[in-house]
C-alpha cells in the first residue's frame, strides 16, 4: 500500500506515494503527507508512518522540509531536533538510513544519488524553485560532499505537465527568460510553463546524465494530489535514502 512508484539502484532507494492507503478524511483522502494543509495532525502522523513503515523505514529517521519555494539547500546528518523544521527547498545527506522526503501536489519532486560516492539528494521545484535554481543547488550541495554530477541518478516524481499547466503568457515570458526550456503550449493552445522540462534541463546543465520522469501529470490523475485541480487537497511524498549499514 501507499507506495505508486519505487526505483533501487545500488546502494540507494528512491520512491513517491500516490494518494491511497491511509487515513485522512476528504478533501484530503488518503493518504496525506503534508502537515500544513490542513488535515487532523493525527491522521498526517499515522500516514507519514504508514509510508514509511511499507517502505522498510523507520517513520523517526525521515527529514522532511518546511518548503517555501526558495534555493536554501540543508545538508543533514539526522532528523531535526526540538521539533523546528527550517524554510528550505532541498536537502542533503551522507548518512545512510537516513531518508529525505520532500512534499509536492503538482510542482515537481526531484530526488538525487550519487550510490558510489555515498550522498543523497531531495529537492522542491515549483515555478518559483526551478526559476530560483534550487536543482542546481542541491547538485551543487551534492558535489560539494564529494558526489559527480555523472555518477547521479536523478528521479523526478508525478507533476503537473507542460501540457496541463496553464499560466498568463506574461509569467510563462518570465520562467523562459531564466529556462527557456519550461517554455510551454497547453494542449488546448494556451501559454503554459513545462516544470518537468525545466528540471530536466538544468539537471543536464550541471552534468547529469541519468534523469528519469515519472511520466504521470497529478492534474490529470485521480490517483494523485492536484493543488491546481482540488485547491484544498493533500501532499504526495518523494523518498530518497542510502542502504543502512
Amino acid at each position: 500500500m501507499a507506495i505508486g512508484h519505487r526505483h533501487d539502484v545500488s546502494g540507494a532507494h528512491f520512491a513517491f506515494t500516490d494518494r491511497w492507503g491511509g487515513v485522512s478524511a476528504a478533501p484530503y483522502d488518503r493518504l496525506n503527507l503534508g502537515g500544513a494543509v490542513g488535515d487532523d495532525p493525527a491522521a498526517v502522523r499515522t500516514n507519514r508512518e504508514l509510508a514509511a513503515k511499507s517502505l522498510g523505514l523507520d517513520p523517526a529517521a525521515v527529514v522532511w522540509m518546511n518548503q517555501v519555494h526558495g534555493n536554501d539547500v540543508a545538508v543533514v546528518t539526522a532528523p531535526w531536533s526540538g521539533g523546528e523544521v527550517p524554510e528550505v527547498d532541498a536537502v542533503v545527506t551522507m548518512r545512510p538510513g537516513l531518508a529525505l522526503a520532500v512534499l509536492t501536489a503538482d510542482c515537481v519532486p526531484v530526488l538525487l544519488a550519487d550510490p558510489v560516492a555515498g550522498v543523497v539528494g531531495a529537492a522542491h521545484a515549483g515555478r518559483p524553485g526551478l526559476v530560483a535554481g534550487v536543482v542546481r543547488a542541491a547538485v551543487e550541495a551534492m558535489t560539494g560532499l564529494g558526489a559527480r554530477p555523472e555518477c547521479i541518478t536523478a528521479i523526478t516524481g508525478p507533476a503537473v505537465c507542460g501540457r496541463c499547466y496553464e499560466v498568463p503568457e506574461s509569467v510563462c515570458d518570465q520562467v523562459a527568460a531564466v529556462v527557456p526550456e519550461a517554455r510551454s503550449t497547453t494542449s488546448w493552445g494556451t501559454p503554459a510553463v513545462d516544470v518537468v522540462g525545466g528540471v530536466r534541463a538544468q539537471l543536464t546543465g550541471v552534468g547529469v546524465v541519468d534523469v528519469i520522469e515519472s511520466g504521470v501529470c497529478t492534474l490529470e490523475s485521480a490517483d494523485h494530489f492536484s493543488y491546481r485541480a482540488e485547491r484544498t487537497t493533500g501532499r504526495l511524498a518523494g523518498y530518497v535514502w542510502l542502504d543502512a549499514i
